[in-house]
């Protein structure tokens, strides 16, 4: 007869096969067009490193009192707003384009923020 294994090895063994994929964060704060700049090359950056997933999520949150900052500061929203977007949904074949939420609390004037599940 064969003994089943105690319920705490059941349950180490089954942390230890769970995949869990924590989200990939980025801040990033100055120019306007800088932000954008390398928010795009991180995101680029992060779907070599995730590869193949079989679930992605992006998101890109605005700091308002941050960008309100740039904007007194001199820096335009637009064109490269809008070119951004389109730079996102052309070329890294994504089915949507990135989520963005525009947060009221201080801060950096963006953060990427990539969930995935493998």
């Amino acid at each position: 007869m064969k003994r089943a294994a105690p319920a705490t090895a059941r349950r180490e063994d089954a942390r230890r096969d769970a995949v869990v994929d924590a989200p990939l964060v980025w801040t990033f704060d100055g120019p306007f067009t800088a932000c954008l700049a390398n928010l795009e090359d991180a995101l680029r950056r992060a779907l070599v490193q995730v590869g193949d997933v079989s679930a992605l999520a992006i998101l890109v949150e605005l700091s308002l009192p941050a960008l309100k900052a740039r904007v007194d500061a001199g820096d335009a929203i637009q064109p490269a707003w809008g070119s951004f977007l389109d730079r996102l949904s052309e070329r890294y074949g994504l089915p949507i384009t990135p989520r963005v939420r525009h947060v009221r609390d201080a801060g950096p004037l963006a953060t990427l923020v990539i969930a995935y599940r493998s």
